[in-house]
């Protein structure tokens, strides 16, 4: 059994989705793709065959993935969560003590973060320090560069 995530609506339906496309679309393409090789002759030599039947096994594979993350997802009722204080699916607003400089981010699951967006992963080093914490609360983040202090100024779904 897999691990279980949490995810948004719109994240588990984009999951369903890729699975749905994989297996109407993809999945008929790659048996195909195989029958026509076969046709072409000599399988111990036939290099397209070879080729068509690993491109099925890594669909196939994508398919058994994503089959495993939807059986094993949670979806987020997000009008149950705290909005006092910061948690996944949060949208915070935070200034970096040091040079003022504010940001705002949404704390999102893994497979949703996406940094152009300002949506940052939930294990990433700023949303881990900040989970759990209020408006007003200055948290020290260990990044890469070396420890940076953030207050958080505001909290919303």
């Amino acid at each position: 059994m897999g691990e279980i995530k949490y995810y948004s609506e719109a994240g588990l339906q984009k999951l369903k989705d890729e699975l749905n496309y994989l297996v109407t679309k993809e999945r008929p393409a790659a048996s195909a793709a195989i029958a026509e090789a076969r046709d072409k002759g000599d399988l111990s030599e036939n290099a397209e065959y070879d080729a068509a039947k690993e491109a099925q096994g890594l669909l196939e594979a994508r398919i058994s993935k994503l089959q495993d993350l939807i059986a094993n997802a949670r979806l987020l009722d997000e009008s149950k969560i705290d909005t006092s204080k910061i948690l996944l699916l949060s949208k915070v607003e935070i200034r970096n003590t040091k040079t003022n400089l504010k940001i705002a981010y949404t704390i999102v699951p893994e497979s949703e973060a996406d940094i152009k967006k300002n949506r940052i992963s939930v294990s990433s080093p700023i949303a881990k320090a900040l989970l759990g914490k209020r408006v007003g609360d200055v948290v020290e983040v260990n990044v890469p560069a070396g420890v940076m202090n953030f207050e958080v100024l505001a909290v919303d779904r």
